[in-house]
């Protein structure tokens, strides 16, 4: 059903959507500089994010959403009461939610499956939505920088252009990206805000860092290392269970030889924004090219019988803990 409905909402691009300081648009953004110079009123709404301090998010109530990923959730659910995600540099965090109900979901995007994940997210609001009557459909991004190769524009922009052919009235909110969310240091363009945490209770997005990434973080960063493009919806708000796979990818070759390199060849190599990734970002690397030596194909060794990995909140520790069916 989603897939046609897909298809059928990129065959008819005579709909346009897109709401941007309350009114609807014939055209889509070229770029973030043509945004805030148009709607200046989005240069006020990042600024008001970028002086928010940051938090350090721990584990007990947090789902996080790695790159690749998205997550959509309710107010009212007792796992959840924070959706996350950082390590943004040229990637763009999209979060949407449904003003009457509260329903969110947050994608962390770097360019692969945008169109099927908007459309995802989407569909996944409007359902946990029904039932609230009054409201609109909510769009913000937060992410990205002025990088050298122009990675997070064309990023912004495909995000963009996917929401504004969509058959549904999204409004614009927030957006700080761009050179919004850029700072000079030692000469070299940084990005400001590297994360964010949205309060599923309350909508209030602020900027965060989560050192804790939920289970399974090797093996959910292998996916994009191995080239599978998809973007993987990641919760069942229903049920509770963070849910990981079933995926398969084709061997790495070349594993054995890209681990016996230096950390300073593989965050050159492995990177879109090597001067600017956080410290842990080989650290995380590694572990993913490891696991990915270990397990070259994840059909037999990592879900067996074409298993999701499942995981639920722990009453007592507030950890996710897996599921054994």
């Amino acid at each position: 059903m989603l897939i046609v409905f897909c298809i059928e909402m990129f065959i008819d691009r005579t709909i346009m959507v897109l709401v941007l300081n309350g009114v609807l648009q014939e055209d889509c953004p070229p770029d973030s500089r043509a945004l805030y110079l148009n709607h200046p009123v989005y240069r006020e709404t990042a600024a008001q994010l970028l002086v928010v301090p940051n938090k350090v998010i721990g584990p007990v109530g947090l789902l996080y959403v790695l790159q690749r990923e998205l997550a959509a959730t309710v107010p009212h659910d007792k796992n959840v009461t924070i959706l996350g995600s950082d390590d943004v540099t040229t990637c763009l965090i999209v979060v949407v939610r449904h003003s009457g109900s509260g329903a969110v979901a947050m994608a962390h995007l770097d360019g692969s499956g945008i169109d099927e994940a908007v459309c995802t997210m989407i569909q996944r609001v409007q359902e946990l939505a029904l039932g609230y009557p009054e409201g609109r459909i909510e769009l913000q991004l937060v992410g990205g920088f002025t990088d050298a190769h122009s990675y997070s524009e064309d990023i912004f922009f495909s995000v963009m252009s996917s929401f504004h052919k969509h058959p549904v009235e999204i409004d614009l909110t927030l957006a700080c990206l761009g050179e919004l969310n850029t700072h000079m240091r030692g000469g070299i363009p940084w990005p400001i805000v590297y994360g964010i945490g949205i309060n599923t209770k309350t909508g209030e997005i602020f900027p965060a860092t989560f050192p804790d990434k939920g289970p399974d973080q090797p093996l959910r960063l292998a996916r994009h290392l191995t080239g599978i493009p998809q973007v993987l919806d990641i919760y069942d708000c229903a049920l509770g269970l963070l849910r990981i796979g079933p995926f398969n990818y084709e061997p790495l070759r070349g594993v054995d030889l890209w681990l016996e390199q230096t950390d300073e060849f593989i965050l050159q190599q492995l990177s879109t924004s090597p001067e600017v990734q956080p410290p842990h970002f080989v650290m995380q690397i590694r572990a993913a090219l490891k696991y990915i030596q270990d397990n070259q194909f994840p059909a037999i060794t990592v879900f067996r019988d074409n298993r999701p990995h499942y995981f639920r909140r722990d009453e007592h520790t507030g950890l996710w803990c897996p599921v054994r069916y």
